[in-house]
């Protein structure tokens, strides 16, 4: 090959590199890392766009050159040169892919190995998830529950995750990390938090009609603020009943538990339903500031109307609604105390509500 052709296409491998380069760098392709893990991750991305990039500038550098230097003319009718093959060549362009592939194996074996493995003082979180929310507990701290990822920053901390109905998800962006959480088996998602903020946890596998509902976040704190956080969770309880007489009747209202509006919220209820009471505005199930009326539409006492329709969603399907979109796992996922406490909650916020 002549200095000539060498040098053009050199000339052309450089500009499509830099085209390529200018395309990977340009956009913002990935969120900003938060975790070990997700640091990792972005250097294996771009690891592989190097390489990317390298084989593009190659590959287009030599199409145009041909393109250019070997179109046919107008007054040519001769066939080309007959070629037999070119045994290096044909070594050479085997030997580079496979150099390159293996490299991207090892270098991404390496990054999975190390993003799996557990340091001394892991953390575990209890990750349960249905239809439609995501509900977290921590075992070492006396299985304090949240319906919030609450980390500490810089810890190791290992989820161990379970479906109550179909599968689903777990996503956090800025983590870098997806795993499925399957029914009848426990999966696992190693995390160590980076940066401190507030992060966008999902689900990212469809599992119903409410699945774009179903959100949560990841919250990293320092870790005296989260040992605080823990402490607090395991002293709160729920406040005592207080009642207020209004001026303009004489019938005595007990207030909403605060321990039931911490089992609806938990269990992602509000993600689903309307409730004025929760501050909810989910469209997927009926309005529960309407019970009274679905209840006397069903000729049911309200609280035996809401405690069936909690054991068993497809006992009152209201118009416009579907059967078996509602989980009906509540009754086995809740305790006794806890859905006594959310039908007290729903009941006492139904009559509140004046819809009599």
């Amino acid at each position: 090959m002549r200095r000539g052709s060498i040098v053009a296409l050199l000339g052309l491998a450089l500009i499509a590199g830099g085209v390529a380069t200018a395309v990977a760098l340009v956009p913002t392709w990935l969120p900003e890392d938060a975790s070990q893990e997700a640091g990792r991750i972005a250097f294996t991305f771009w690891f592989v766009i190097a390489i990317c990039i390298f084989i593009f500038a190659i590959v287009a550098a030599v199409m145009v050159y041909a393109v250019l230097r070997f179109r046919v003319q107008e007054d040519d009718f001769e066939d080309g040169p007959p070629i037999h093959g070119h045994t290096g060549l044909e070594i050479t362009w085997t030997i580079i892919p496979f150099v390159l592939v293996t490299s991207i194996a090892i270098v991404s074996a390496i990054v999975l190995s190390r993003n799996d493995a557990q340091a001394k003082d892991t953390l575990r979180v209890d990750v349960t998830a249905q239809q439609f929310t995501f509900t977290f507990s921590y075992p070492d701290a006396g299985n304090v529950t949240s319906p919030v990822l609450m980390l500490p920053k810089g810890r190791s901390v290992e989820l161990y995750m379970r479906s109550l109905d179909v599968i689903h998800s777990v996503f956090v962006p800025q983590f870098s990390q997806k795993e499925d959480v399957v029914p009848g088996l426990v999966t696992q998602l190693h995390i160590t938090p980076t940066r401190l903020g507030t992060f966008p946890l999902e689900c990212t596998e469809l599992c119903g009609l409410g699945h774009s509902l179903m959100r949560s976040q990841a919250v990293v704190m320092e870790p005296a603020a989260f040992d605080s956080w823990l402490k607090k969770q395991g002293k709160t309880a729920a406040p005592p009943s207080s009642t207020t007489t209004s001026t303009t009747s004489t019938t005595t209202t007990t207030s909403p538990s605060a321990a039931g509006l911490s089992v609806f919220n938990a269990n992602g209820c509000s993600s689903c339903h309307t409730l004025s009471a929760a501050n909810a505005t989910g469209k997927v199930g009926p309005d529960l500031d309407n019970l009274v009326a679905y209840a006397k539409k069903a000729n049911q006492p309200l609280e035996a109307f809401v405690h069936d329709s909690i054991v068993d969603p497809n006992a009152y399907i209201q118009p416009g609604y579907q059967k078996n979109v509602m989980p009906g796992t509540f009754g086995q996922s809740l305790t006794k105390s806890q859905l006594d406490a959310v039908v007290s909650f729903l009941v006492q916020s139904a009559q509140k509500s004046g819809n009599k």
